[in-house]
């Protein structure tokens, strides 16, 4: 359930109604908004009555949330949340849609940095490289790991973009944290239940990937496992799911980004790398995203796609990135928002 506090409720009585949530062993959450508080209240609400905040001073009216997503619900807030990357110079929600850009996997300092430089020129907000690479072949190039951290850190410092790369375990996470601005889960360990509570007591952004074969409420109660741990930075990006089509290495339903707007207040990104797995779908599958409601994307650029050491075929070349840049703008301006 959600406990909305009246427009003039004082201090006192926002903490009267937070300890009387946790008496009963329930957390409450407190969401500050422009014109009232509302505390939101996880757990078995079996254990609290609605009845009893009807006499409880400074409150309004206690609703109840039926999704099973409580946090990411949007019964619990109705306007769009923007996550703020690298202490808020950049965002991914609100009007402006935000492109994060850079190779799939980290393999050297001086191709990063120049691929960093590209990208940032071309308008991108943040730069994506892989130091941890999970592979489904284990004789695969499985990314240079700390060295691939210092060097997207040392690319931060010459470019001023914020760094996104992925973590896979728990025990990753302080490390991760250590060099990157945002986390991001991968489709393989959306169900890590374990990662999830662990990058939820970091704080820095996620990006969270949906399971190639994960619903939409899998997908949502997934978030929620962060949210409920403390981390509202939580950015849901759909990248396709496993189906019986083969004309593309996965199926990129673009008709997910305006369901999840019904359904969430949490921004969504689309990756069309890995959502088609195809250099040439990668431009078309972006201004779609775009034209549906994305709030950024998520794209695998490289200055010589045929020579990544990683997913090459869905790689396009940095003078296709500054290309598609270009071209995404007027669709933008067409669906009222801003690259």
């Amino acid at each position: 359930m959600i406990i909305v506090m009246r427009p003039d409720a004082t201090k006192e009585e926002v903490k009267h109604v937070v300890k009387k949530v946790e008496e009963v062993g329930l957390k409450a959450v407190l969401l500050e908004g422009t014109e009232r508080k509302v505390v939101a209240v996880i757990g078995d609400e079996r254990k609290i009555s609605y009845d009893m905040w009807n006499v409880t001073p400074g409150v309004e009216k206690a609703v109840p949330i039926l999704a099973p997503y409580k946090m990411a619900s949007r019964e619990l807030k109705n306007t769009p949340t923007a996550v703020p990357l690298d202490k808020g110079r950049a965002t991914i929600g609100g009007k402006k849609i935000g492109v994060i850009a850079g190779p799939c996997a980290v393999e050297n300092k001086k191709q990063l940095i120049s691929i960093a430089k590209k990208v940032k020129e071309a308008g991108a907000v943040a730069l994506r490289g892989g130091a941890y690479k999970p592979r489904t072949n284990p004789y695969s190039f499985q990314g240079l790991r700390e060295e691939g951290l210092e060097y997207l850190a040392e690319a931060r410092e010459a470019t001023g973009l914020p760094v996104v790369t992925e973590v896979l375990s728990p025990e990753q996470v302080v490390l991760v944290c250590k060099y990157a601005d945002i986390l991001q889960i991968g489709t393989r360990n959306m169900a890590n239940f374990l990662l999830l509570k662990a990058v939820g007591e970091c704080k820095k952004p996620v990006i969270l990937k949906r399971g190639m074969a994960a619903t939409l409420e899998e997908f949502l109660l997934a978030a929620e496992y962060i949210l409920t741990h403390g981390n509202p930075n939580v950015i849901l990006c759909e990248r396709g799911i496993r189906t019986f089509e083969d004309h593309t290495r996965f199926t990129l339903s673009l008709s997910v980004v305006p369901r999840l707007k019904e359904l969430t207040h949490l921004p969504i990104i689309v990756d069309p790398s890995h959502g088609t797995g195809k250099r040439s779908l990668v431009n078309p599958m972006s201004k779609g995203a775009i034209a549906v409601g994305a709030d950024g994307l998520l794209i695998e650029t490289h200055s010589n796609p045929e020579k990544s050491m990683v997913d090459g075929p869905q790689t396009i070349s940095l003078e296709e990135f500054e290309r598609l840049m270009k071209e995404l703008k007027p669709i933008a301006e067409a669906v009222g928002r801003e690259m």
